[in-house]
């Protein structure tokens, strides 16, 4: 069975371990980055976190669906959807 994905506390509380300072600190850190990533994608750029992947925004086209309840052909509006590229050196170490 799957693992359960580490909660905010957990991510934050690993990040004060990992670079040795407190939880307060790690907590900022963690809202900086968010907040960085945030408004630079929102605002059509990417981010790329080294040994995890790339972040960006990817613009889909108007283009038409079906409604799966009834079967009925909806045309859909273009929008913007967020993407992730998942660096190689992160597939290499699931993978081993």
């Amino acid at each position: 069975m799957a693992q359960k994905p580490l909660t905010k506390t957990q991510l934050i509380a690993a990040i004060a371990d990992q670079a040795d300072m407190d939880r307060k600190t790690a907590g900022a850190a963690l809202e900086a980055l968010t907040a960085v990533i945030t408004s630079e994608v929102s605002g059509g750029g990417a981010v790329t976190l080294p040994g995890i992947g790339k972040v960006y925004c990817r613009e889909r086209p108007e283009r038409m669906v079906r409604n799966p309840a009834t079967g009925e052909q909806i045309k859909k509006e273009a929008d913007k959807v967020v993407k992730m590229t998942v660096a190689k050196a992160l597939k290499d170490s699931v993978n081993s």
